[in-house]
């Protein structure tokens, strides 16, 4: 985990390890085991943290043939969520 500055609003950011998924929703998946948070960077290019995941929830993602599915099923409207920032990647 290495510490970056966001540019925009200068607040540091911890910038995790990312893995692209094969997904229509989500773009890549990242995990930080120590702190029970999973970054997700969706599509839209919105990126959000959901804080208190267990690792076998983020298993279940990262195993899962439907990554949507999975989400809207097991992560989204579960865990408490912030998001990382707006439009990165397109």
């Amino acid at each position: 985990m290495v510490r970056r500055s966001d540019q925009k609003t200068g607040c540091m950011l911890l910038a995790m390890n990312m893995t692209d998924v094969d997904s229509s929703m989500i773009l890549s998946v990242g995990y930080d085991a120590g702190k029970k948070t999973m970054r997700v960077l969706f599509a839209s290019g919105k990126t959000y943290d959901y804080q208190g995941v267990p690792a076998a929830v983020y298993k279940g993602l990262m195993d899962s043939s439907s990554k949507g599915s999975y989400m809207n099923g097991n992560v989204i409207d579960c865990y408490p969520t912030s998001q990382v920032r707006g439009r990165g990647r397109k």
